[in-house]
C-alpha cells in the first residue's frame, strides 16, 4: 500500500491534499480509510514531504528527494565503515604492541612462577594475620572500651529500674506488697541484686 501512494505522490508536478489522495487511493488498490495512515508513515520515513499552506496541507514526493536520502544514507554508512576499519586497525596495532615483550621465553616463565609464589606467600600471610586478629592490640583495646561502655550502661539502667521500683512503692503504698510479689515473680529483683555493680 505504501508503494501505491508513493507512486501517486511521485507523479510529475504532483502535489496533493489528503482528500485527493483518499479519492485516488482506491483506484490504485488502497483502502480509502487507511490512506491517511499510509501517508503519515511515508512522511515519518521521509519518503513524502508535507507542508501546510494556509489552511491546506499538501503532500508531494520528488524522485530527487529519495535519491538524495539514499545518497546521504550511503555516505553515512561508508563513513561508519571507514571509521570502524580504522578503529580495528588501531586495536590490532595496540594488541601487537602489548604482545611485544610477552613472548614465551624461559625468563618470562620463571618470572611468572616467581609472581605466583609471591602471591601465594602473600595470601598465606593474610590468612595468618586474620588468625591473630583477635590478639591485635587495637582490637583488644576496642573490646575493653566496649566493656566499659556496656558496664556503665548496665549500671545506669539498673539504677533506673530501682528508681522506678522505689517510685511505684511510694506512689502506690497500698500496692507495695503486690508490687514486691510481682518483682519476685518476674525475677527482676533477684537479677538486679545479683548483677548490680557499684
Amino acid at each position: 500500500m505504501d508503494i501505491e501512494i508513493h507512486v501517486i505522490l511521485s507523479l510529475p508536478f504532483g502535489h496533493f491534499q489528503l482528500k485527493e489522495l483518499e479519492k485516488l487511493g482506491p483506484k490504485k488498490g488502497v483502502i480509502s480509510r487507511s490512506v491517511k495512515d499510509v501517508v503519515q508513515s511515508l512522511v515519518d520515513d521521509d519518503l513524502v514531504l508535507k507542508d501546510k499552506i494556509g489552511t491546506s496541507v499538501y503532500f508531494w514526493s520528488l524522485p530527487s528527494c529519495a535519491g538524495n536520502q539514499l545518497r546521504n544514507t550511503y555516505n553515512k554508512l561508508e563513513s561508519d565503515l571507514s571509521n570502524s576499519k580504522k578503529r580495528y586497525l588501531e586495536l590490532v596495532e595496540h594488541r601487537d604492541n602489548l604482545k611485544r615483550g610477552r613472548e614465551d621465553s624461559e625468563e618470562r616463565e620463571s618470572a611468572l612462577e616467581e609472581l605466583k609464589a609471591v602471591e601465594l606467600h602473600h595470601k598465606k600471610l593474610k590468612e595468618e594475620l586474620a588468625a591473630y586478629a583477635d590478639s591485635d592490640p587495637a582490637a583488644v583495646e576496642a573490646m575493653k572500651d566496649a566493656i566499659d561502655v556496656a558496664h556503665s550502661a548496665a549500671n545506669r539502667w539498673t539504677d533506673n529500674i530501682f528508681t522506678l521500683q522505689q517510685w511505684c512503692s511510694t506512689t502506690f503504698p497500698q500496692a507495695k506488697e503486690l508490687l514486691e510479689h510481682m518483682y519476685r515473680e518476674v525475677g527482676s529483683v533477684l537479677f538486679l541484686q545479683v548483677f548490680r555493680m557499684n
